[in-house]
């Protein structure tokens, strides 16, 4: 997108806005952007594309010992930035931000914990390397000391969820070791006669999508830490904010509405698998797994791009006249990035590709997160027995959240944990 790196949240409008009068030119207004979405964002190579060829299966073997035990030591040493990024609006389930959802908004006679949904991920994680500790006879709070949490919602609340995750979690993780970031909502684009592409103050301000969320992170003063004494921001200079990301191996980009997470917040075989990748050049690794073929998402898609000359997974809405039910692998809801350091500044030089979208008659835009597979070398693996992914993305999700809930609540010693932390319901 850009040819100079982005510096802060006003080069980035400025890029967005100089971008969209470039690539957007033919285009008189929105409504003729609406009539050529699927011209503008399909992807170039679409008719070439083959099945993937280079995914990695995680079959049980040596290797797979060797990453576990790489994992472990990993996270013991603090060598993991978690990111738990709940930046969508949730809008198919209009029960406002997903770090806040409580099971009791899922179904009002829940009779378990009322504990928010970010809050809940949190405590399994810590709660899971808090026992991972205790196994290798190392003292829980050491180690807990050492572990870096990153935490991405909208800038609506973001405040009110670090107030809480200080408060609930300082007993535990030095206040320092959280991060944070609000991730900024936009207005929309319209174009008058003989005028140029311009923001719209009258339009609805909403998201650009997880990949802005990405380059939001890598700009200058958006990241902050939280003071535990005023509950004033203190925000990170871009400069900072690299030199932070250069102290791990790992950064895992964690989707706040995966289930399967609740209750099992650390796979240490991927972990360790990632760490490895990190040590051979590659800068991102991707979860490839299978569409439920009774309900098909959209998602971004692994395929073969033999004009790339490699794999690369393509957001569906790029996917012009390919349906969900055609999409048969597709990228899990989070991805690893070894080096993050190195992989995010390419990010901050290179920008993303800017989907438009229209949304009330006006242009807005949907980068994603996983077009940083364009910009890295890239590593895709799946697991025996591919799933389909699980996670509360619409009403329909709902019983399967409410599932994944009671058996988080059900797992032994996660209650006492829980009451042992400054959490209530």
């Amino acid at each position: 997108m850009s040819e100079t790196p982005l510096t802060d949240l006003n080069s980035y409008v400025a890029k967005v806005l100089g971008w969209a009068n470039s690539f957007l030119a033919p285009y008189p207004n929105p409504q003729a952007v609406a009539r050529h979405l699927e011209e503008i964002n399909g992807y170039p190579n679409l008719a070439k594309l083959e099945p993937p060829k280079t995914v990695l299966t995680l079959e049980p073997s040596m290797a797979l010992k060797a990453y576990r035990l790489k994992g472990r030591e990993a996270v013991l040493a603090g060598r993991i930035l978690f990111e738990h990024a709940a930046a969508g609006e949730g809008t198919r389930l209009s029960l406002g931000p997903k770090f806040l959802i409580q099971p009791k908004d899922l179904d009002p006679t829940w009779p378990g914990l009322n504990l928010p949904l970010g809050l809940r991920r949190l405590a399994q994680l810590f709660f899971e390397i808090a026992l991972l500790a205790k196994e290798e006879g190392l003292l829980v709070s050491q180690v807990l000391s050492q572990q870096k949490i990153l935490v991405v919602t909208s800038k609506e609340v973001i405040l009110a969820v670090a107030k809480k995750i200080l408060t609930a979690f300082s007993s535990l993780i030095p206040p320092e070791n959280f991060l944070f970031l609000g991730q900024a909502a936009f207005y929309g684009l319209d174009r008058k006669p003989n005028a140029l592409w311009a923001f719209d103050p009258h339009s609805p301000l909403r998201l650009h999508n997880h990949g802005a969320m990405a380059v939001q992170k890598t700009l200058n003063n958006e990241v902050f830490r939280l003071d535990p004494a005023t509950s004033a921001p203190l925000p990170l200079s871009q400069e900072e904010f690299f030199q932070f990301l250069g102290e791990f191996s790992d950064l895992v980009s964690l989707n706040v509405e995966d289930l399967d997470y609740l209750t099992q917040a650390l796979d240490y075989e991927t972990l360790g698998l990632a760490v490895s990748l990190g040590e051979s050049g590659f800068g991102m690794v991707m979860e490839i797994t299978g569409n439920d073929p009774f309900r098909p998402i959209k998602g971004g898609m692994c395929a073969y791009d033999p004009e790339l000359k490699r794999d690369v997974v393509i957001e569906s809405f790029r996917l012009k006249g390919v349906k969900p039910e055609d999409i048969k692998y597709l990228n899990k809801n989070f991805n690893h990035y070894p080096n993050p350091s190195q992989v995010f500044n390419r990010l901050k030089e290179n920008g993303l590709f800017w989907p438009p979208v229209i949304y009330h008659d006006r242009v807005y835009f949907q980068p994603v997160q996983g077009d940083l597979n364009f910009l890295t070398k890239t590593a895709f693996f799946t697991r025996p027995n591919v799933k389909s992914i699980n996670s509360l993305k619409s009403p329909a999700n709902i019983p399967a959240a409410l599932s994944a809930l009671k058996a988080q609540d059900q797992l032994p010693g996660l209650q006492d944990f829980i009451a042992s932390l400054n959490l209530t319901n």
